[in-house]
């Protein structure tokens, strides 16, 4: 699974010109899963995405999580960022999950981070989505279990 991570200081993502989900002061994560992962990588990633520290202290230095500050979160399925760019022009996509498999992971992931957060909006599973977003900082991981 791979999470990138992004830190927001506002963030929406739009399905046929209606926005699905938004967040304000948070993460927005773009989640895609691999044909290799296995149910305990959900969890993990689950956790790094909670406690990752990407917001500042009082002195400027990024040591609080998304849970820390009760942040808000933004999960976006992502099948792109699975692809393999190694060779030549065109992405090859043998590495991504099945559909079923990456739907299923990816809901299981948004359970996961609903225990735990107040705040979990959702692009939408297949769906030509439109993302805006601020980043803050900026501020980007790429986040693996």
């Amino acid at each position: 699974m791979i999470g990138l991570l992004q830190r927001v200081s506002r963030a929406s993502v739009s399905v046929d010109d209606e926005i699905v989900g938004e967040i304000g002061r948070g993460l927005l994560v773009f989640v895609a899963v691999h044909r290799d992962d296995e149910p305990r990588h959900i969890e993990r990633l689950a956790q790094r995405i909670l406690t990752y520290r990407v917001f500042p202290d009082s002195n400027g230095r990024m040591n609080h999580s998304v849970l820390d500050l009760s942040g808000d979160l933004l999960l976006v399925p992502q099948f792109t960022l699975s692809a393999d760019t190694r060779k030549g022009t065109r992405a090859s996509f043998t590495k991504g999950a099945a559909p079923e498999k990456a739907a299923d992971y990816f809901d299981r992931l948004v359970v996961l981070c609903r225990e735990r957060l107040t705040t979990v909006e959702t692009g939408q599973f297949a769906a030509d989505m439109q993302v805006s977003l601020v980043n803050d900082g900026p501020v980007t991981f790429w986040l693996e279990p």
